[in-house]
C-alpha cells in the first residue's frame, strides 16, 4: 500500500504476529494510512504487531500519535507493539517524549519476535530458476506496436 510518501508492506504474518515494513515518511498526510493499515492486522488477529522503522525517514508528531493509537488498538485487543529498526532521529523523538518507555524498540525485527518469544522470520528460499546473465537473455522484440 503506498499513500503519499509513505510505504507500508506485511512481511511475516503467522497466527497472533504481524510485521509490518514501514518506509517513506510519518507526517500529517501519511499517518492516517500507516493506522489504518495496523489497525487492519489487529482486526485480523494480529495482535502481536512489530513495526520495523528501518526505512522510515521522517517522523512528526502526527506520526507519534499514529504509533500511540496503534498501541491503544493493540493492546484493547489484548496484544502489543513492538517497535524495529528505529532510526536515530525516531529515537530521539520518542525518548524525548517519554514515548519509548512504554513502546519497546528492538535492532531488527528477528530481535523483536524473539523479544516477544516468537521465532524469527524465516529466511526466504533461495530460487531454484537460475537468473540468466545479460548475455543470455533474449534480444527484446523490435516489431511496432
Amino acid at each position: 500500500m503506498t499513500a503519499g510518501l509513505i510505504h507500508l508492506a506485511p512481511t511475516h504474518l503467522t497466527g497472533p504476529l504481524a510485521v509490518l515494513a514501514v518506509g517513506g515518511e510519518i507526517d500529517l498526510e501519511t499517518a492516517p494510512a500507516l493506522r489504518d493499515e495496523a489497525l487492519v492486522l489487529i482486526r485480523e488477529g494480529h495482535t502481536q504487531l512489530v513495526l520495523d522503522l528501518g526505512e522510515v525517514f521522517f517522523c512528526d508528531s502526527s506520526g507519534l500519535n499514529a504509533l500511540i493509537g496503534i498501541l491503544r488498538c493493540a493492546k484493547a485487543a489484548g496484544g502489543s507493539l513492538t517497535l524495529a529498526a528505529v532510526p536515530d532521529r525516531v529515537t530521539r523523538m520518542l525518548a524525548v517524549t517519554g514515548v519509548a518507555a512504554v513502546i519497546a524498540s528492538y535492532p531488527d525485527a528477528d530481535a523483536a519476535m524473539t523479544a516477544l518469544g516468537l521465532p524469527p522470520a524465516p529466511a526466504p528460499a533461495p530460487s531454484s530458476e537460475p537468473v540468466p546473465s545479460p548475455e543470455s537473455a533474449p534480444e527484446p522484440s523490435r516489431e511496432p506496436i
